[in-house]
């Protein structure tokens, strides 16, 4: 194989759920089985990276300064739940199961690898909470030690006394799991019969 067909390979392996062959397979098909797919998907990725933003207010995926979902005044404002990643809140929304808004932290607390408070969108979260916005806060993060210590965190250095309650999701979620694998119906269920958490 060629040097630059070798580094597309190296690129597309880098990207998550790619292996070397999944890698192989993708290059070759954009270069030999389908080139002529290949100048849109380099434009739609040119305007993707140009276009897309973080949502200031939730973290979630934007074009403009707020998202979909914080713009449709449809949802609940008073209803927040917080999440890792942006896919966790996609999951979320493919359930049906949740009409209020969220918050993306694009991370969990993890001093073993690094990841600390500051790491974490937290600033837009605390403006939410002392704005008296939030009267549910849903902590939906992985049921694994990073996530309740991300948990312990939130409910330790918010200002929770001005949210009316805190539930943490958990029903139907396996031990160690995460949002982001489950399918609706676990969703539904753990969004369903959340607790008190704090």
């Amino acid at each position: 194989m060629t040097p630059a067909f070798e580094r597309l390979q190296k690129h597309l392996k880098q990207l998550p759920g790619l292996g070397f062959r999944s890698a192989e397979r993708i290059a070759l098909h954009l270069l030999v089985e389908k080139p002529a797919r290949l100048p849109a998907l380099v434009t739609a990725l040119e305007e993707a990276a140009a276009a897309v933003r973080r949502c200031t207010c939730c973290g979630n995926l934007a074009e403009g300064e707020h998202c979909a979902i914080c713009a449709d005044e449809r949802r609940d404002r008073t209803l927040v739940c917080v999440v890792e990643h942006v896919p966790d809140l996609v999951a979320i929304e493919r359930s049906g199961a949740f009409r209020g808004t969220y918050h993306v932290l694009h991370g969990k607390l993890s001093p073993i690898h690094g990841v600390g408070p500051e790491d974490l969108n937290l600033a837009s979260l605390r403006e939410r909470v002392v704005a008296g916005e939030v009267k549910e806060l849903i902590l939906a993060l992985p049921n694994d030690v990073e996530g309740e210590a991300t948990c312990h965190y939130l409910t330790g250095h918010l200002p929770v006394e001005q949210v009316l309650k805190i539930t943490r999701i958990g029903f139907g979620l396996p031990s160690g799991g995460g949002v982001l694998y489950a399918d609706s119906v676990t969703l539904k269920s753990a969004l369903e019969g959340r607790r008190g958490y704090a």
